[in-house]
């Protein structure tokens, strides 16, 4: 695993007020916004300002990404290079519909990587692919694209793509071609390795809707999930770290493999339950995480 994002917060590029509250959140990563939070009249003033905080400010823990504009929209390639000057940890690119558009920002990224004296390959790519139809169609593709290690999606964009009137029903579920993105998001990032980040839930005042659906994704598979209000962070966070009965569970669970292993058993009685391969993996996975978040 990559560093872990549990929570993945969106901070309005530009408002410095709204980034020194957020550097004292507990959100993993912060994703300063270049896209929908800046109108068209201001993306060269902002784009300055979000330079400016990679060079100045002190993000601590907190992983440093930036949401460009799309590539080919006037602004997406002016961004890349010039929030790239000050290395921030990933670039989160949206709207992405074919992975030759992910092969032509990392051949970019090579360029600007060796320009600047930044190491190859580590600006990282967020792939926000289920936001357009076409990228939903291709997100087997663009998960397993260069310098790609986290995949998400976007139900409000991918709404107005298809002429939706709502992604949800009345009792707030996902309608199915929204689920089906969703599921094949976590797919698509499963089958090439990476990690698997839920939308955004825009309801903030319902704090127990996004508990629910936090710990449906999780227990799905997903590892975190994207944030928008400041309230939503210690919930996503508690959603997606596994408790201590849980990592104590799966060290155990290790050793019991060994143990079995030696005596050459594959397939064993474990807390009352068969255990084989799977169940080994999660084990392995589990712990993996806990020693990522220390």
């Amino acid at each position: 695993m990559s560093r872990p994002r549990r929570s993945a917060h969106f901070v309005p590029a530009g408002n410095e007020k709204m980034l020194r509250k957020a550097l004292g959140f507990e959100a993993d990563s912060l994703i300063l916004d270049l896209e929908d939070s800046v109108t068209a009249a201001n993306k060269g003033t902002v784009r300055d300002t979000v330079t400016a905080w990679l060079r100045d400010i002190d993000f601590g823990r907190q992983e440093r990404i930036v949401r460009i504009n799309a590539i080919d929209s006037p602004w997406g390639w002016d961004d890349l290079e010039s929030v790239l000057e000050f290395a921030p940890d990933a670039i989160l690119v949206p709207k992405a519909r074919a992975a030759i558009e992910l092969g032509e920002i990392a051949t970019k990224l090579d360029a600007l990587e060796k320009k600047l004296g930044i190491d190859k390959g580590s600006t990282r790519l967020i792939v926000l692919a289920g936001e357009t139809p076409q990228g939903v169609l291709a997100i087997r593709e663009l998960a397993a694209a260069s310098r790609v290690d986290s995949l998400t999606w976007g139900p409000e964009d991918l709404s107005a793509e298809i002429g939706a009137r709502s992604n949800r029903n009345e009792d707030g579920e996902f309608l199915e071609v929204f689920r089906y993105a969703r599921a094949m998001t976590l797919l698509a990032a499963a089958a090439a390795g990476i990690q698997p980040l839920d939308s955004v839930f825009v309801d903030i005042r319902d704090s127990e809707g996004l508990r629910r659906e936090c710990a449906e994704v999780a227990a799905m598979g997903f590892t975190g999930k994207l944030t928008l209000h400041p309230d939503q962070i210690p919930i996503v966070n508690e959603a997606f770290t596994p408790s201590a009965t849980e990592i104590a569970e799966a060290r155990e669970l290790l050793e019991a493999f060994v143990a079995n292993e030696q005596a050459g058993k594959g397939v064993f009685t474990f807390n009352g339950q068969m255990v084989d391969a799977p169940h080994l993996k999660r084990a392995r996975r589990m712990v993996e995480l806990a020693e990522a978040l220390n």
